[in-house]
Protein backbone atom coordinates (compact mmCIF):
# COMPACT_ATOMS: atom_id res chain seq x y z
CA UNK A 1 0.00 0.00 0.00
CA UNK A 2 0.87 3.87 -0.73
CA UNK A 3 1.79 5.49 2.68
CA UNK A 4 -0.71 8.64 2.67
CA UNK A 5 2.19 10.88 3.76
CA UNK A 6 4.49 10.24 1.41
CA UNK A 7 6.34 13.20 -0.04
CA UNK A 8 6.55 14.46 -3.48
CA UNK A 9 9.80 14.32 -4.01
CA UNK A 10 10.39 10.65 -3.12
CA UNK A 11 8.02 8.51 -5.31
CA UNK A 12 10.66 6.90 -7.89
CA UNK A 13 8.05 8.71 -10.94
CA UNK A 14 7.31 11.91 -9.48
CA UNK A 15 8.80 13.50 -12.45
CA UNK A 16 5.63 11.76 -14.14
CA UNK A 17 2.95 12.66 -11.33
CA UNK A 18 4.53 16.42 -12.17
CA UNK A 19 4.31 16.46 -15.59
CA UNK A 20 0.50 14.79 -15.39
CA UNK A 21 -0.62 17.88 -13.08
CA UNK A 22 0.76 20.31 -15.44
CA UNK A 23 -1.58 18.96 -18.30
CA UNK A 24 0.87 16.10 -19.48
CA UNK A 25 0.39 12.32 -20.38
CA UNK A 26 2.62 9.41 -18.93
CA UNK A 27 4.42 9.52 -22.60
CA UNK A 28 6.46 12.61 -23.39
CA UNK A 29 4.90 15.05 -25.63
CA UNK A 30 7.05 15.33 -29.06
CA UNK A 31 6.21 14.55 -33.20
CA UNK A 32 7.71 11.37 -33.37
CA UNK A 33 5.82 10.05 -30.34
CA UNK A 34 2.54 11.48 -31.82
CA UNK A 35 2.83 10.32 -35.17
CA UNK A 36 3.48 6.87 -33.74
CA UNK A 37 0.82 6.55 -31.74
CA UNK A 38 -1.68 7.82 -33.92
CA UNK A 39 -0.44 5.57 -36.76
CA UNK A 40 -0.94 2.68 -34.50
CA UNK A 41 -4.59 3.43 -33.36
CA UNK A 42 -5.72 4.26 -37.06
CA UNK A 43 -4.94 0.28 -37.53
CA UNK A 44 -5.64 -0.42 -33.88
CA UNK A 45 -9.01 1.05 -34.71
CA UNK A 46 -9.52 -1.06 -38.08
CA UNK A 47 -8.76 -4.10 -36.28
CA UNK A 48 -11.24 -3.55 -33.46
CA UNK A 49 -14.09 -3.21 -35.34
CA UNK A 50 -13.13 -6.68 -37.15
CA UNK A 51 -12.96 -8.01 -33.67
CA UNK A 52 -16.08 -6.89 -31.89
CA UNK A 53 -18.12 -7.84 -35.23
CA UNK A 54 -16.88 -11.08 -34.84
CA UNK A 55 -17.12 -10.61 -30.67
CA UNK A 56 -20.78 -9.61 -31.07
CA UNK A 57 -21.79 -12.32 -33.90
CA UNK A 58 -20.67 -15.04 -31.66
CA UNK A 59 -22.62 -13.49 -28.57
CA UNK A 60 -25.67 -13.37 -30.14
CA UNK A 61 -25.89 -15.73 -33.20
CA UNK A 62 -23.49 -18.81 -31.85
CA UNK A 63 -25.46 -18.64 -28.56
CA UNK A 64 -25.03 -22.53 -26.99
CA UNK A 65 -23.38 -23.38 -30.08
CA UNK A 66 -21.55 -26.09 -28.40
CA UNK A 67 -19.13 -26.96 -31.34
CA UNK A 68 -19.43 -23.31 -33.03
CA UNK A 69 -16.67 -24.20 -35.84
CA UNK A 70 -17.57 -21.14 -38.00
CA UNK A 71 -17.68 -18.53 -35.39
CA UNK A 72 -14.74 -16.53 -36.91
CA UNK A 73 -17.03 -16.76 -40.22
CA UNK A 74 -19.96 -14.16 -39.36
CA UNK A 75 -22.36 -15.94 -40.86
CA UNK A 76 -20.80 -16.32 -44.36
CA UNK A 77 -19.28 -19.37 -45.16
CA UNK A 78 -17.80 -19.68 -48.46
CA UNK A 79 -15.00 -22.00 -49.56
CA UNK A 80 -12.83 -18.58 -50.53
CA UNK A 81 -13.42 -17.83 -47.00
CA UNK A 82 -13.00 -21.35 -45.87
CA UNK A 83 -9.32 -21.43 -47.92
CA UNK A 84 -8.27 -18.25 -46.56
CA UNK A 85 -8.75 -19.46 -43.16
CA UNK A 86 -6.61 -22.32 -43.10
CA UNK A 87 -4.31 -21.03 -45.16
CA UNK A 88 -4.31 -17.92 -42.21
CA UNK A 89 -5.39 -15.47 -44.42
CA UNK A 90 -7.35 -13.76 -41.80
CA UNK A 91 -8.02 -11.92 -39.28
CA UNK A 92 -6.48 -13.73 -36.20
CA UNK A 93 -10.29 -13.30 -33.76
CA UNK A 94 -8.54 -16.01 -31.29
CA UNK A 95 -7.04 -12.42 -29.55
CA UNK A 96 -10.35 -11.05 -29.30
CA UNK A 97 -11.18 -14.25 -27.31
CA UNK A 98 -8.16 -14.25 -25.49
CA UNK A 99 -9.01 -10.72 -24.09
CA UNK A 100 -12.39 -11.94 -23.62
CA UNK A 101 -10.93 -14.61 -21.28
CA UNK A 102 -9.19 -12.46 -19.41
CA UNK A 103 -11.81 -10.12 -18.78
CA UNK A 104 -13.51 -12.94 -17.62
CA UNK A 105 -11.20 -14.43 -15.60
CA UNK A 106 -9.90 -11.25 -13.43
CA UNK A 107 -14.13 -10.73 -13.47
CA UNK A 108 -15.74 -7.25 -13.46
CA UNK A 109 -17.17 -5.97 -9.72
CA UNK A 110 -20.99 -4.68 -11.14
CA UNK A 111 -20.90 -6.71 -13.72
CA UNK A 112 -20.17 -10.70 -11.93
CA UNK A 113 -22.60 -9.38 -9.10
CA UNK A 114 -25.42 -9.12 -11.48
CA UNK A 115 -24.44 -12.76 -13.03
CA UNK A 116 -24.40 -13.56 -9.61
CA UNK A 117 -28.27 -12.62 -9.18
CA UNK A 118 -31.41 -14.35 -9.06
CA UNK A 119 -32.46 -12.08 -12.62
CA UNK A 120 -29.43 -13.76 -14.29
CA UNK A 121 -29.93 -16.94 -13.42
CA UNK A 122 -34.01 -16.74 -14.46
CA UNK A 123 -33.40 -14.71 -17.66
CA UNK A 124 -30.46 -17.47 -18.74
CA UNK A 125 -32.52 -20.54 -17.82
CA UNK A 126 -35.54 -19.09 -19.78
CA UNK A 127 -32.85 -19.04 -23.19
CA UNK A 128 -31.31 -21.93 -22.07
CA UNK A 129 -34.94 -23.75 -21.87
CA UNK A 130 -35.88 -22.37 -25.37
CA UNK A 131 -32.40 -22.99 -27.36
CA UNK A 132 -32.28 -27.08 -26.29
CA UNK A 133 -35.94 -27.28 -26.18
CA UNK A 134 -35.57 -29.18 -30.23
CA UNK A 135 -32.08 -31.10 -28.97
CA UNK A 136 -32.42 -34.22 -26.55
CA UNK A 137 -29.05 -34.19 -26.22
CA UNK A 138 -28.43 -30.48 -25.21
CA UNK A 139 -31.46 -31.49 -22.81
CA UNK A 140 -30.25 -34.23 -21.25
CA UNK A 141 -26.73 -32.07 -20.45
CA UNK A 142 -28.72 -29.73 -18.95
CA UNK A 143 -30.54 -31.93 -17.06
CA UNK A 144 -27.15 -33.77 -16.22
CA UNK A 145 -25.09 -30.42 -15.43
CA UNK A 146 -27.41 -27.49 -14.82
CA UNK A 147 -24.76 -25.11 -14.37
CA UNK A 148 -22.58 -25.93 -17.48
CA UNK A 149 -25.15 -23.92 -19.93
CA UNK A 150 -25.17 -21.10 -17.38
CA UNK A 151 -21.65 -20.90 -17.30
CA UNK A 152 -21.65 -20.73 -20.57
CA UNK A 153 -24.11 -18.03 -21.02
CA UNK A 154 -21.82 -16.00 -17.90
CA UNK A 155 -18.94 -16.34 -21.33
CA UNK A 156 -21.31 -15.13 -24.12
CA UNK A 157 -21.90 -12.10 -21.94
CA UNK A 158 -18.73 -11.52 -21.34
CA UNK A 159 -17.84 -11.71 -25.42
CA UNK A 160 -21.40 -9.39 -26.03
CA UNK A 161 -19.58 -6.32 -23.30
CA UNK A 162 -16.12 -6.93 -24.97
CA UNK A 163 -17.83 -6.40 -27.96
CA UNK A 164 -19.76 -3.03 -26.71
CA UNK A 165 -16.50 -1.97 -25.53
CA UNK A 166 -14.40 -2.03 -29.00
CA UNK A 167 -16.99 -0.81 -31.00
CA UNK A 168 -17.04 2.40 -29.02
CA UNK A 169 -13.06 1.90 -29.32
CA UNK A 170 -12.45 1.19 -32.65
CA UNK A 171 -14.75 4.56 -34.04
CA UNK A 172 -12.45 6.78 -31.29
CA UNK A 173 -9.59 5.31 -32.30
CA UNK A 174 -10.41 6.31 -36.22
CA UNK A 175 -11.92 9.44 -35.54
CA UNK A 176 -8.45 10.42 -33.96
CA UNK A 177 -6.69 9.35 -37.10
CA UNK A 178 -9.30 11.32 -39.49
CA UNK A 179 -8.86 14.49 -36.71
CA UNK A 180 -5.10 14.24 -36.97
CA UNK A 181 -4.83 13.81 -40.82
CA UNK A 182 -7.29 17.32 -40.72
CA UNK A 183 -4.46 19.05 -38.77
CA UNK A 184 -6.62 19.07 -35.54
CA UNK A 185 -4.24 16.77 -33.30
CA UNK A 186 -0.44 17.51 -32.89
CA UNK A 187 0.28 16.54 -29.52
CA UNK A 188 0.05 13.83 -27.24
CA UNK A 189 -1.97 15.60 -24.83
CA UNK A 190 -4.41 16.36 -27.40
CA UNK A 191 -4.44 12.67 -28.00
CA UNK A 192 -5.27 12.39 -24.82
CA UNK A 193 -7.98 14.26 -24.11
CA UNK A 194 -9.38 13.26 -27.54
CA UNK A 195 -9.37 9.72 -25.79
CA UNK A 196 -10.81 10.98 -22.68
CA UNK A 197 -13.63 12.94 -24.14
CA UNK A 198 -15.12 9.96 -26.09
CA UNK A 199 -14.98 8.36 -22.83
CA UNK A 200 -16.73 10.81 -20.94
CA UNK A 201 -19.49 10.87 -23.53
CA UNK A 202 -19.78 7.05 -24.01
CA UNK A 203 -19.79 7.00 -20.09
CA UNK A 204 -23.29 5.86 -19.64
CA UNK A 205 -23.95 3.92 -22.80
CA UNK A 206 -26.48 1.36 -21.16
CA UNK A 207 -24.47 -2.33 -21.48
CA UNK A 208 -27.48 -4.47 -22.64
CA UNK A 209 -27.47 -8.14 -24.48
CA UNK A 210 -30.12 -10.39 -25.98
CA UNK A 211 -30.68 -13.25 -28.07
CA UNK A 212 -33.25 -14.44 -30.73
CA UNK A 213 -34.19 -17.64 -30.06
CA UNK A 214 -36.98 -19.62 -32.87
CA UNK A 215 -38.48 -16.21 -32.97
CA UNK A 216 -38.54 -14.97 -29.86
CA UNK A 217 -36.11 -11.69 -28.35
CA UNK A 218 -34.52 -13.15 -25.11
CA UNK A 219 -33.17 -10.40 -22.69
CA UNK A 220 -30.21 -11.86 -20.67
CA UNK A 221 -28.81 -8.04 -20.00
CA UNK A 222 -31.58 -5.85 -19.61
CA UNK A 223 -31.13 -2.24 -19.65
CA UNK A 224 -32.58 -2.14 -16.26
CA UNK A 225 -29.74 -4.07 -14.73
CA UNK A 226 -28.07 -0.73 -14.77
CA UNK A 227 -24.82 -1.65 -16.19
CA UNK A 228 -22.60 1.37 -17.78
CA UNK A 229 -20.05 1.47 -20.71
CA UNK A 230 -17.33 3.08 -18.49
CA UNK A 231 -17.27 1.60 -15.11
CA UNK A 232 -18.35 -2.22 -16.07
CA UNK A 233 -16.95 -2.74 -19.04
CA UNK A 234 -13.90 0.15 -19.64
CA UNK A 235 -12.26 0.23 -16.42
CA UNK A 236 -12.77 -3.51 -15.71
CA UNK A 237 -10.99 -3.79 -19.15
CA UNK A 238 -8.31 -1.67 -18.26
CA UNK A 239 -7.38 -3.35 -15.20
CA UNK A 240 -7.43 -7.45 -16.89
CA UNK A 241 -5.65 -6.69 -19.98
CA UNK A 242 -3.68 -3.34 -19.71
CA UNK A 243 -2.24 -4.21 -16.03
CA UNK A 244 -3.26 -8.49 -15.03
CA UNK A 245 -3.88 -10.41 -18.23
CA UNK A 246 -1.80 -13.79 -17.40
CA UNK A 247 1.69 -14.90 -18.30
CA UNK A 248 2.78 -16.29 -21.77
CA UNK A 249 3.49 -20.10 -22.08
CA UNK A 250 7.11 -20.13 -22.47
CA UNK A 251 8.35 -17.13 -21.08
CA UNK A 252 7.29 -17.49 -17.31
CA UNK A 253 7.67 -21.03 -15.16
CA UNK A 254 3.70 -21.89 -14.48
CA UNK A 255 6.06 -24.61 -11.97
CA UNK A 256 4.28 -23.28 -8.47
CA UNK A 257 6.94 -25.11 -6.34
CA UNK A 258 9.14 -22.45 -8.49
CA UNK A 259 7.28 -19.33 -7.15
CA UNK A 260 7.15 -17.24 -10.60
CA UNK A 261 3.90 -16.84 -10.48
CA UNK A 262 1.25 -15.37 -7.74
CA UNK A 263 -1.28 -17.23 -6.45
CA UNK A 264 -3.05 -13.26 -6.31
CA UNK A 265 -4.73 -12.35 -9.58
CA UNK A 266 -4.28 -8.86 -8.17
CA UNK A 267 -0.40 -9.58 -8.19
CA UNK A 268 -0.56 -9.94 -11.52
CA UNK A 269 1.27 -7.83 -14.05
CA UNK A 270 1.79 -9.29 -17.28
CA UNK A 271 -0.80 -6.90 -19.08
CA UNK A 272 0.26 -4.64 -22.65
CA UNK A 273 1.87 -1.96 -20.14
CA UNK A 274 4.12 -4.23 -18.89
CA UNK A 275 4.80 -6.94 -21.64
CA UNK A 276 8.08 -7.24 -23.39
CA UNK A 277 8.01 -6.69 -26.87
CA UNK A 278 11.12 -8.76 -28.13
CA UNK A 279 9.28 -12.21 -27.87
CA UNK A 280 6.54 -11.05 -29.59
CA UNK A 281 6.63 -12.70 -32.80
CA UNK A 282 7.33 -16.03 -30.82
CA UNK A 283 4.83 -19.04 -30.92
CA UNK A 284 2.83 -19.30 -28.44
CA UNK A 285 2.48 -15.19 -27.11
CA UNK A 286 -1.00 -14.09 -28.11
CA UNK A 287 -0.44 -10.44 -28.51
CA UNK A 288 1.61 -11.56 -31.71
CA UNK A 289 -1.78 -11.83 -33.07
CA UNK A 290 -2.60 -8.86 -32.95
CA UNK A 291 0.41 -7.28 -34.08
CA UNK A 292 0.35 -9.50 -36.68
CA UNK A 293 -3.18 -8.12 -37.51
CA UNK A 294 -1.90 -4.86 -37.16
CA UNK A 295 0.76 -5.11 -39.55
CA UNK A 296 -2.08 -4.81 -42.36
CA UNK A 297 -3.52 -1.71 -41.79
CA UNK A 298 -0.31 0.55 -40.82
CA UNK A 299 -0.32 3.72 -42.61
CA UNK A 300 1.93 5.15 -45.14
CA UNK A 301 3.47 7.50 -42.98
CA UNK A 302 4.08 4.89 -40.21
CA UNK A 303 5.41 2.35 -42.75
CA UNK A 304 8.06 4.64 -44.25
CA UNK A 305 9.49 5.12 -40.24
CA UNK A 306 9.46 1.34 -40.01
CA UNK A 307 11.14 0.81 -42.85
CA UNK A 308 14.23 3.48 -41.72
CA UNK A 309 15.40 0.91 -38.80
CA UNK A 310 18.17 -0.91 -39.75
CA UNK A 311 16.39 -4.41 -39.68
CA UNK A 312 13.66 -3.14 -41.98
CA UNK A 313 10.53 -5.32 -41.85
CA UNK A 314 12.42 -8.05 -40.03
CA UNK A 315 11.32 -6.84 -36.77
CA UNK A 316 8.19 -5.11 -37.93
CA UNK A 317 6.08 -6.55 -35.32
CA UNK A 318 8.36 -5.87 -32.21
CA UNK A 319 8.20 -2.25 -34.06
CA UNK A 320 4.34 -1.95 -33.92
CA UNK A 321 3.88 -3.24 -30.42
CA UNK A 322 6.24 -0.84 -29.01
CA UNK A 323 3.98 1.96 -31.24
CA UNK A 324 1.21 -0.01 -29.30
CA UNK A 325 2.42 0.41 -26.13
CA UNK A 326 3.06 3.77 -26.04
CA UNK A 327 -0.39 4.58 -27.73
CA UNK A 328 -1.83 2.40 -24.59
CA UNK A 329 -0.30 4.32 -22.23
CA UNK A 330 -2.16 7.54 -23.68
CA UNK A 331 -5.28 5.61 -22.85
CA UNK A 332 -4.53 4.96 -19.06
CA UNK A 333 -3.60 9.16 -18.97
CA UNK A 334 -7.26 9.30 -20.06
CA UNK A 335 -8.32 6.52 -17.95
CA UNK A 336 -6.93 8.39 -15.04
CA UNK A 337 -7.63 11.89 -15.60
CA UNK A 338 -10.87 10.82 -16.31
CA UNK A 339 -11.57 8.53 -12.71
CA UNK A 340 -9.33 11.06 -10.97
CA UNK A 341 -11.03 12.75 -7.51
CA UNK A 342 -10.51 15.91 -8.41
CA UNK A 343 -9.31 17.81 -11.86
CA UNK A 344 -5.86 17.30 -12.03
CA UNK A 345 -5.04 20.97 -12.87
CA UNK A 346 -6.79 21.88 -9.59
CA UNK A 347 -4.96 24.42 -7.72
CA UNK A 348 -6.81 23.69 -4.20
CA UNK A 349 -4.29 22.71 -1.83
CA UNK A 350 -5.99 19.82 0.27
CA UNK A 351 -7.75 18.91 -3.68
CA UNK A 352 -4.22 18.82 -4.91
CA UNK A 353 -2.80 16.63 -1.49
CA UNK A 354 -5.68 13.83 -2.44
CA UNK A 355 -5.06 14.03 -6.20
CA UNK A 356 -1.18 13.33 -5.34
CA UNK A 357 -2.49 9.92 -3.16
CA UNK A 358 -4.32 8.75 -5.96
CA UNK A 359 -1.31 9.84 -8.55
CA UNK A 360 0.89 8.06 -6.62
CA UNK A 361 -1.19 4.96 -6.17
CA UNK A 362 -1.42 4.60 -10.00
CA UNK A 363 2.22 5.10 -9.99
CA UNK A 364 3.25 2.41 -7.55
CA UNK A 365 1.73 -0.19 -10.23
CA UNK A 366 3.51 1.33 -13.23
CA UNK A 367 6.55 0.96 -11.66
CA UNK A 368 7.39 -2.02 -13.23
CA UNK A 369 5.66 -1.44 -16.70
CA UNK A 370 7.37 -0.58 -19.95
CA UNK A 371 6.59 3.37 -18.73
CA UNK A 372 10.37 4.03 -17.44
CA UNK A 373 11.60 2.46 -20.70
CA UNK A 374 9.43 4.66 -23.09
CA UNK A 375 10.28 7.60 -21.17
Amino acid sequence: MVPATRSRSVHPLSNLIDRLEQGGALLPDSPENVLEVVGILKSYGTVLDAYQRNLTYIAEHQFLVLFPFFKYFNGEVTVQKLLKHWWHDRINYEFAEYCMRGMLWHGAENLDRYLDSDEFCQRAAAAIAAKVRSNPLMRGLNRLSPDFLLEQVRMLVYYSVLGQFWNVMSRLFLVLSDRYDRGEIRAIPEVVQHVLDGLVAAANNPLTYAVELQGQRYEIIPESAGLTFLMDAAVPYVEAVFFRSFPFFGTVSYNAQAHQISPNQADFNYGALFADPLPVGGAGIPPTLLMQDMMHFVPDYLQEIYMRGLRGSDDLRVKICLSFQKSMFCVTTAVIRGLAPYPLSTTDPEQRQVNRIYLEQWMDRLLESRLVTLN
